[in-house]
């Protein structure tokens, strides 16, 4: 067996193991966030802040959903970091943007942030801040699925099938299913180009 074999073998697992009736609540909390004009900020870092990004483009244009991240702002990012820490950069954000009851945040992480380890401190804080403003908390997230899958309303944990893949395999994982989720018939209000064409 080859590593490309091996590879998508495992990816094949995991599609088989993942929990859909999660997805299934969050696309449910989602569609409250929408009916209620509420709006979602999605934060990660490393790759996942880049999935991100592109979740952001994909819930304004195929949902309608007002949507932002944090790490799509360089400057402000950056400045936030020199000027009061890393561990603050997406709480004091979320204050600035007046994050409230009618708003969600949709982490994406590997680990999901531990406060005991002092890892992802910076997602540790802002999961903790949005609960305690009432806002929405969701996530797809890996391993354990760690802060994010103890407080969350709603969380995915991708499954764990290589602990040595762990994190490529959560990555892409998290746009399959929040493609999944942008396609869904209870949120998507915008047909893609693709299948537009005839």
């Amino acid at each position: 067996m080859t590593y490309s074999d091996k590879h998508l073998a495992e990816s094949i697992e995991i599609i088989k193991k993942i929990d859909k009736s999660k997805i299934e609540k969050i696309v449910d909390l989602i569609l409250d966030i929408k009916k209620q004009k509420g709006r979602i900020f999605f934060l990660g870092v490393g790759g996942s802040a880049g999935n991100c990004s592109h979740a952001v483009n994909d819930f304004r244009k195929i949902v309608g959903i007002e949507c932002y991240a944090p790490t799509d702002n360089v400057s402000e990012l950056t400045a936030r970091t020199n000027d009061e820490g890393w561990d603050s950069i997406f709480s004091e954000w979320l204050k600035t943007s007046q994050l409230n009851k009618k708003d969600m945040i949709i982490i994406l992480s590997v680990g999901g942030g531990n406060p005991e380890k002092n890892i992802s401190p910076n997602i540790v804080k802002a999961l903790d801040y949005s609960k305690k403003v009432g806002a929405k908390v969701s996530g797809i997230v890996g391993r354990d699925g760690g802060h994010a899958a103890k407080i969350a309303d709603e969380c995915l944990i991708i499954p764990t099938v290589n602990k040595e893949t762990v994190t490529p395999h959560t990555e892409s994982f998290q746009s399959v299913i929040w493609h999944l989720i942008v396609s869904h018939p209870k949120l998507k209000d915008s047909q893609t180009k693709w299948e537009s064409i005839s």
